[in-house]
């Protein structure tokens, strides 16, 4: 069935209908999602199987654990599956109608403007940039200081993402972005367990520091485009390509629409790949031996030579370290559609409407496809692992249509930086600040990931 054909009544045949934990009135689920959606959607997909009934406050919702399942609302039928409006109702000022939360034709066109600088020649020049800046911020550190691992790893993927893509430094307002995308993360997190809607205008404390946060990250984006248009020149990087471009009457991006992409491209190309850093650091300090294995073998591939885009097929290791810190804490802890019309899902009944959610944090656990799925095991990638798994028993990237664009830039980036960085620091835990999962739009780690570096011999 095409999303242009509605279902007739009584077109849905499915053999059976979802069970799932019986919820409160009014608000459905969205109090164990306040909680602990972490641990709610894996107790769910343990007492219940793949396809579990719930409710987000009167919102019907799906959550399916099911590779196939997944396969089938991310690619097979996609048409039918588009972004769910219970979540992006609630992010609206952030990313406007960006790549993230655009839909249909308008959508295809920005991904086709935006796709060349992820791509190709561009891509591979980005790598002397990551290196760069990597060492840069390296220079700065102190052996035995403590330091917020987490917070470095997003000022650095803030000023990777200001060159590559955008032609500019963002030195002065590391820190002002770094406070303002946390207030924005926390925010979110919150808007997300409530059955409601309450407008940005209503003064509420969180509200007041989630438009304060946004002004600043506009205000950061605003000086890159104007710089740009002063300059009268064009380069090869994202913003130009955004500026440049012409839609079928040839007429410029307007500058609300720029703006709405150049502020998702901007925060979703750094803050991943900070999340996927920051994590796996954390993981390694938990394995001190496998951060010493780690550094041997990178020490022995570049011989103390700093890394390069050529050196990305040698540094399997540093590879299969990352996989499994994704495995474990994907960045994209969940995915979220919402169906158009009335369908099935499997052998499950889908109503017109029903959000249906997809948890990488849930199928990435599962030991239907992973041996010891809650332990830290990155030479589980060695083999034929990534070839013999299910299509979407591991997609931190999401996948189908509308797979992260930058994920190639992602994935490159997180290995140049991390070899960088393996060959010369070790790093220390800092007791007494646990690591604790945040789930927002992302998963961060709350409070941090303090550390103490030291130089190694």
């Amino acid at each position: 069935m095409r999303p242009s054909e509605p279902s007739s009544e009584g077109a849905v045949l499915a053999r059976r209908e979802a069970r799932g934990p019986r919820g409160l009135p009014v608000l459905g689920h969205l109090g164990h999602l306040a909680r602990d959606p972490l641990g709610f959607f894996t107790q769910c997909y343990r007492e219940y199987g793949d396809a579990v009934a719930l409710r987000l406050g009167t919102w019907p919702m799906l959550l399916i654990s099911d590779p196939e399942l997944v396969e089938y609302v991310l690619v097979k039928d996609h048409r039918n599956f588009v972004k769910n409006r219970f979540f992006w109702r609630q992010v609206t000022a952030v990313f406007g109608n960006g790549l993230l939360t655009s839909e249909g034709d308008f959508w295809h066109r920005q991904r086709r403007l935006a796709a060349p600088a992820f791509t190709g020649q561009r891509l591979a020049r980005y790598g002397e940039v990551m290196v760069r800046q990597t060492q840069r911020m390296l220079a700065g550190w102190e052996v035995g200081q403590e330091r917020d691992l987490h917070a470095d790893m997003m000022g650095l993927t803030l000023r990777i993402a200001a060159e590559t893509l955008f032609g500019s430094e963002v030195e002065e307002d590391i820190d002002e972005i770094d406070h303002a995308v946390n207030v924005l993360a926390e925010e979110i997190a919150t808007r997300m367990a409530r059955p409601f809607v309450i407008s940005d205008s209503v003064p509420l404390p969180g509200h007041i520091r989630y438009r304060r946060g946004l002004r600043k990250i506009e205000q950061v984006i605003a000086r890159m485009i104007s710089k740009r248009r002063s300059q009268g020149e064009e380069t090869a990087d994202l913003l130009s390509m955004l500026m440049q471009a012409r839609d079928e009457h040839g007429q410029p991006m307007s500058d609300q629409q720029l703006r709405d992409e150049a502020i998702t491209i901007f925060l979703a190309g750094h803050e991943t790949t900070a999340l996927a850093l920051s994590w796996t650091w954390h993981l390694l300090t938990e394995h001190p031996d496998l951060e010493e294995e780690l550094a041997a073998d990178v020490s022995g591939t570049l011989g103390g030579a700093p890394a390069t885009v050529e050196d990305l097929p040698r540094l399997r290791s540093t590879e299969h370290v990352l996989l499994e810190a994704m495995r474990l804490y994907p960045p994209a802890w969940l995915i979220g559609r919402e169906a158009l019309y009335d369908c099935e899902i499997g052998e499950y009944a889908v109503p017109a409407g029903t959000t249906i959610y997809m948890s990488p944090w849930v199928i990435h656990r599962s030991s239907s496809y992973f041996e010891e799925p809650e332990e830290f095991q990155p030479g589980r990638w060695r083999g034929d692992l990534a070839k013999q798994l299910p299509r979407f028993a591991y997609f931190p990237f999401g996948g189908g249509p509308r797979v992260c664009i930058g994920n190639r830039f992602a994935m490159m980036e997180s290995v140049l930086v991390f070899a960088t960085m393996v060959q010369q620091f070790r790093i220390e835990r800092v007791k007494g600040h646990p690591v604790r999962p945040l789930p927002s739009i992302t998963l961060r780690p709350k409070g941090g990931v303090w550390v103490r570096p030291y130089t190694r011999p």
